[in-house]
């Protein structure tokens, strides 16, 4: 137990606005933080360096009886990093989602391929491997398209960026494309109802990666394929196929149809 490292800890906090955005501006995890301020963990020699110069107090300071630590902080001039305005207005909305975020996300973690229609090579399947992993406090994930231009040059692959959030009974997925920062993407897609995650499926709306930009909305599956897997080798099975490929299964072929069923006035998902 570190009882004065604790106490120092949790007075050093009560200058912020909240615990979360101390974790958040020292890029660190809330469980293991509220671990030091417990006193159950003593913080590593460089997570402790990188405390000190955040509160501005020297590792010496930060360990003493913790009556003694109050008396020197009260007297000493306390300089807080402040963000631009900017920086502040989006980590309010994002603070804002994280508070509206329902559900256990973390069992939506790990590999998928993804399925859909491509936008800018109508009648094709473009099969994409995406990654949800969590960084601190968030859930983010990054998805690589595997692209041929031709069979006799090699494939290039883009690579796109974003948030993931579990909002009462839909997975949200925003991202941006890294390369040229030219699109925004976003996939509405039910939850698992079961206790294995296998197929998810939903909604995607973006635009064509084209001269035409044109905007579109398409049918959307993913397939989990694990906490870990070949990256090499999952990415090899990406790209471009026909819509009859049988290199795709004949179910994720009809999932991802652009359909509307006569009584259907809008453009929907489904299961």
């Amino acid at each position: 137990m570190h009882p004065d490292l604790a106490q120092n800890l949790r007075l050093l906090c009560s200058y912020y606005k909240s615990i979360a955005e101390v974790c958040r501006r020292l890029g660190i995890n809330r469980p293991q933080f509220n671990r030091y301020l417990s006193g159950q963990h003593k913080p590593s020699a460089s997570t402790l360096r990188r405390l000190c110069e955040f509160f501005g107090v020297n590792e010496q300071e930060i360990l003493l009886p913790h009556g003694q630590f109050q008396r020197v902080v009260d007297v000493r001039p306390r300089v807080k990093a402040q963000p631009n305005q900017e920086e502040e207005l989006i980590q309010t909305h994002l603070d804002r989602l994280d508070g509206g975020a329902r559900g256990d996300i973390e069992n939506y973690l790990g590999y998928y391929y993804e399925y859909y229609q491509s936008m800018s090579a109508p009648g094709k399947v473009l099969q994409n491997l995406v990654c949800l992993e969590r960084q601190g406090n968030r859930v983010v994930f990054q998805r690589t398209e595997r692209m041929r231009a031709s069979s006799n040059e090699p494939p290039c692959h883009n690579r796109y960026q974003g948030i993931a959030y579990l909002l009462t009974d839909r997975l949200f997925l925003v991202d941006y494309e890294t390369l040229n920062c030219h699109e925004i993407t976003q996939t509405i897609l039910f939850p698992s109802f079961r206790n294995r995650v296998t197929r998810l499926t939903g909604l995607k709306i973006g635009v064509s990666d084209n001269s035409e930009r044109m905007p579109c909305c398409a049918r959307v599956l993913y397939e989990y394929l694990g906490q870990s897997v070949n990256v090499r080798k999952a990415l090899a099975r990406c790209g471009l196929h026909e819509l009859n490929s049988s290199r795709i299964d004949a179910s994720i072929r009809a999932a991802v149809r652009n359909d509307l069923a006569p009584d259907e006035y809008l453009f929907r998902a489904r299961h």
